[in-house]
């Protein structure tokens, strides 16, 4: 069906990015794929090599941390348009913060950026602080450590941006909400761990801090927000109950459902292509994020099944899906080509682009499992 070689689940050779020593458990393998982040030209004609990049993701049962197994990708990323869904998460979040007492405001702030781009930084500026480049009283980090291949060092990094008394703000998208959801296409190159409650406390306990407390957000399906200062430091009960809810995930065996969340959605996704394809509706779709280059490859997708993805980013459009020859065109394209079905790869996206194109109302499609 697609050109992913999956290679079996067993023991992975390779040390632990946080805890060093291991034992590191293969628990999802969707053997060879195209680049996450490299979108060749559309007159670029897809080689062998293209596609050619394993891909799996390993579970440390030592430290619990969930982490891409290897990663021999060297590409540009094209700048993404940052959506609207993770702005206002970011509002929220940083409300929330501080209405926890962790903002009073007029310090030092430094920030840990992501490539997908964002930032919290205007946010922190309106209420007093200053960004700095060394040791600052708030230091950020949105879904930047996880790019990081060194986990261990990588946590050292923040803790040594840290200011004495100061506070490390560290959101991820959580491993149980993966798991739960079978979002087995959260693992990407480039996104080198994957954490739950308790891998994250062992990564931050590596550097000298300390999980005091969290807030938990819809983005994603589940993402997590933890406090951490200086050790010593207690917990406060929103930590021991994220653990308490997230104690399966450190089983292999829980994990190991993503693989079948995988086969089952690329599956079912070649499934519904081409009963479109056969009652002659045309499907195009939305969102040329990195989770759709390895579910359209997966599928085996392909022009003839999906004639296009829209996507906000200038960078990409133009170019193709890694892997495929499907192109990635404009929204104003898309509403244009007046398509019967369109696939949004990204769900938290449907309030945003449902109400900016009206005109694709009742064409969206979540889930296709739900269509067939």
């Amino acid at each position: 069906m697609s050109g992913a070689e999956p290679s079996g689940i067993g023991e992975a050779p390779h040390r632990c990015r946080g805890c060093r020593p291991g034992p590191l458990v293969r628990v999802l393998d969707l053997g060879k794929m195209p680049a996450a982040d490299d979108f060749p030209s559309l007159d670029e004609a897809s080689g062998t090599t293209e596609s050619a990049h394993p891909l799996a993701m390993d579970l440390c049962t030592g430290c619990g941390l969930a982490q891409l197994a290897e990663d021999d990708t060297v590409t540009a990323e094209p700048r993404g348009v940052e959506p609207q869904a993770l702005r206002d998460q970011a509002t929220d979040a940083v409300t929330r913060v501080a209405a926890g007492g962790w903002l009073p405001g007029g310090g030092t702030v430094r920030e840990f950026g992501s490539p997908h781009g964002g930032s919290w930084l205007p946010l922190l500026t309106e209420r007093g602080y200053t960004p700095v480049e060394g040791p600052a009283d708030v230091v950020i980090d949105c879904f930047g450590i996880m790019h990081e291949p060194d986990q261990r060092a990588a946590f050292a990094r923040r803790a040594a941006a840290l200011a004495p008394g100061g506070v490390l703000l560290l959101q991820f998208h959580s491993l149980h909400a993966i798991v739960r959801h079978g979002q087995w296409n959260a693992l990407r190159h480039g996104h080198f761990a994957y954490y739950s409650m308790d891998a994250a406390r062992t990564l931050l306990r590596s550097a000298g801090l300390a999980a005091v407390t969290a807030w938990e957000f819809e983005l994603y399906g589940g993402t997590v927000l933890v406090a951490a200062v200086h050790a010593p430091a207690e917990a406060d009960p929103v930590i021991a109950r994220i653990r308490a809810a997230e104690a399966a995930v450190a089983d292999p065996a829980t994990v190991r459902g993503l693989q079948h969340a995988a086969d089952h959605q690329a599956r079912s996704l070649r499934t519904w292509l081409e009963a479109e394809l056969g009652a002659g509706r045309t499907v195009y779709a939305y969102g040329a994020a990195s989770r759709a280059v390895s579910l359209l490859h997966l599928a085996g997708a392909h022009r003839g099944l999906l004639a296009g993805v829209a996507d906000a980013s200038p960078g990409k459009q133009g170019r193709r899906m890694p892997g495929t020859d499907i192109p990635i065109i404009s929204p104003a394209e898309l509403v244009a080509a007046q398509p019967d079905r369109v696939l949004l790869t990204l769900p938290d996206l449907l309030s945003e682009v449902s109400s900016r194109w009206p005109e694709l109302d009742g064409k969206w499609v979540i889930d296709v499992r739900e269509s067939l």
